[in-house]
């Protein structure tokens, strides 16, 4: 997840950014991406999507390369929070996305609305709780990020969401549930529950509780791997005990 802290890598970046033409601006990040490997340059992103001309960011977001699509999708949160909501529709599309990394670009793009707006980002998750799975998928990892869950009544928003969601879930066919859309949704809630239920446990373990009386074996799932995460635990290591005995 992206960064508010300061470092000197980001630094670098912003300033051969700076000294450099804009058309120049997509080689320099074909060349730093860190693409093909297992991290992308998660400073370099962070930088060019504070950066980049509402212009460069769409053409970024629409093109082939996955790491330039990846900061364009980051860089339409930058717009939204300057108060551009034309590009939610393309923020939507985006997390439907073949690419995980382009689909993180979304989270990122939704916590930085986050970071300047709760409410806003509220009203975002909350319209996308009826989209498809990455789409949903999307808003549980975009809320779900632990400095946004500092206030109770964001935690308990968060919480309330992942259950709309996990219902979602829950309800889809059986023929749907191998899918990719699905099994990546399912992997997000896997560790969205913890973050969300880490922050507020007085209403999260509640909600987990409940869930534990469901026979749906992905349900299921999703609660076992979030009750492996030591978050959980920390948070209240009775209600974690209580939750792993109910689960098996």
């Amino acid at each position: 997840m992206m960064s508010l802290v300061p470092s000197p890598a980001r630094d670098l970046h912003r300033a051969a950014l700076t000294a450099i033409p804009v058309p120049e601006w997509s080689a320099y990040l074909d060349e730093h991406s860190n693409l093909p490997g297992p991290r992308g340059n998660l400073e370099l992103l962070e930088v060019a999507a504070d950066l980049a001309p509402a212009s460069l960011l769409h053409a970024w977001a629409d093109d082939a390369d996955e790491f330039r699509a990846t900061v364009g999708a980051a860089g339409l949160g930058r717009l939204l929070v300057e108060g551009d909501a034309t590009v939610l529709p393309e923020l939507r599309r985006l997390a439907d996305d073949d690419r995980w990394r382009v689909r993180e670009g979304v989270a990122f793009a939704l916590q930085r609305v986050g970071d300047a707006d709760l409410t806003a980002l509220h009203a975002i998750t909350d319209a996308w709780v009826s989209g498809t799975p990455l789409v949903q998928r999307a808003a549980a990892a975009g809320e779900c990020e632990p400095r946004l869950l500092r206030a109770r009544a964001a935690a308990a928003h968060a919480v309330a969401l992942l259950d709309a969601i996990t219902r979602s879930l829950a309800a889809l066919p059986t023929a749907r549930r191998r899918d990719p859309d699905v099994r990546a949704l399912r992997k997000g809630l896997g560790y969205c529950w913890s973050v969300a239920v880490a922050a507020d446990p007085t209403a999260g373990f509640p909600a987990l509780e409940a869930w534990a009386a469901s026979d749906d074996d992905d349900v299921r799932w999703v609660l076992r791997e979030n009750v492996r995460k030591a978050r959980l635990a920390r948070a209240d290591a009775d209600g974690a005990a209580r939750l792993v005995a109910r689960l098996g």
